[in-house]
């Protein structure tokens, strides 16, 4: 059984996936340890991937997802395993209801508990989210 406690006493196995850096700032990245995955970090708008503008919640949620699903494929997991999604959301009261439909579509029963609360903003104008994810692996 994994717990808090067994990833602590083993962490020679947890294995780091270089994370963006802004400045001296880590931003996001991967950390896989035993069968957990977590992804933190994931921005929903990057101008050099999307240079045309940030979009709505729905471009950026989806732009974000996608780039998820990559990183937990590198780490060996999938969209299938994800366990939890955390999402701070700018003008949740706005913004709420087009990403629950975004969650959806990515996402079939059973779904990912999903935590959505409110930011009131991020460091690149525009973006509107950012996710993370923890997710097991077979």
């Amino acid at each position: 059984m994994l717990t808090v406690f067994s990833v602590l006493a083993n962490l020679s196995k947890v294995i780091r996936q270089a994370a963006p850096k802004r400045g001296k700032q880590r931003v996001g990245g991967l950390l896989r340890a035993e069968n957990l995955v977590f992804v933190g970090g994931i921005g929903g708008w990057y101008p050099e991937r999307r240079p045309e503008g940030p979009g709505d919640v729905r471009q950026q949620f989806s732009d974000a997802l996608e780039s998820m699903k990559g990183s937990l494929e590198k780490a060996g997991s999938s969209m299938a395993n994800v366990l939890s999604v955390r999402v701070p959301l700018v003008d949740p009261a706005k913004n709420e209801a087009a990403l629950i439909e975004v969650f959806n579509e990515y996402f079939p029963e059973p779904r990912p508990a999903l935590s959505c609360f409110g930011a009131a903003d991020f460091r690149r104008a525009g973006q509107l989210l950012q996710v993370e994810c923890i997710a097991y692996i077979d």
